[in-house]
């Protein structure tokens, strides 16, 4: 069963976007300190990402449809489909994750316009339906973990996985604010992220979400891995028979050679 607390009420808005970058440019106060990605010269953070877990691929289609559709689609997975794979009724997925009408079985379209969308943050967001089999759920993870105030980026955000990112942070108010200290004689080497301002969640909450909404993107690359994991234990067993039978075949015709 689903758990309906899951679901939250508000629904994503562009305006949304341009206020989490705009008011967090006046934010810093300091206190926690959080390590960026190990060497954050090209280490990547474990995400410890699973598309087993239905509850895990639920939560990540909350955080999903509520923080990111308003821009990026998934032109690849149907409503549903989605509503299939994670046990959700149609009912649940058109009121609590459909905020464009589409139909239930149609894509997950955005309902930003490209070409307003290129306009307002450099070039239109990409599509995400295979964001995880081009780069890897560790990737993303990482990218999700290490957004910092950056004051000289038009987003008013830099990135550690992906410098220069022309995407505002959308989850800041989930995490907190992170400011980046620099390595101590080598320019714009980032040494390390500081929380500065505290969000709503505690860095282990922000953790499991954005490792969660990284289970379902991996899902949404490769849907058909629920099935590989369903039909495997089932192969597994047949091969295990099969290996029992034809062993003790092999006892039965070699029993009277000596």
């Amino acid at each position: 069963m689903i758990n309906r607390q899951i679901f939250m009420k508000r629904r994503p808005s562009v305006k949304y976007f341009f206020a989490a970058a705009g008011l967090a440019l006046g934010l810093l106060a300091g206190s926690a300190t959080v390590h960026a990605a190990e060497g954050h010269g090209g280490g990547l953070m474990p995400s410890g990402a699973s598309v087993g877990d239905q509850a895990s691929l639920q939560r990540g289609a909350r955080l999903y449809f509520n923080y990111c559709v308003g821009c990026h689609s998934l032109k690849y997975m149907r409503y549903s489909r989605m509503a299939n794979d994670l046990g959700l009724t149609k009912k649940e997925v058109m009121q609590n994750l459909n905020f464009t009408g589409a139909k239930f079985d149609g894509p997950v379209i955005s309902s930003m316009p490209s070409a307003l969308a290129a306009r307002w943050f450099g070039k239109a967001p990409p599509d995400l339906s295979l964001e995880v089999s081009a780069k890897g759920a560790d990737w993303l993870y990482t990218y999700l973990n290490t957004f910092y105030l950056d004051p000289h980026s038009p987003a008013g955000w830099n990135n550690l996985a992906l410098p220069n990112a022309a995407m505002p942070f959308p989850l800041w108010e989930l995490q907190g604010i992170q400011t980046a200290v620099m390595e101590p004689g080598r320019g714009h080497q980032v040494q390390k992220l500081m929380l500065s301002q505290p969000g709503q969640m505690t860095p282990a909450q922000y953790q499991q979400a954005t490792r969660d909404l990284t289970s379902f993107l991996q899902y949404v690359s490769e849907p058909a891995a629920l099935q590989r994991h369903r039909y495997g234990v089932w192969v597994l067993l047949f091969l295990a028979l099969f290996t029992l039978l034809a062993y003790m075949l092999k006892k039965e015709y070699w029993k009277d050679v000596h």
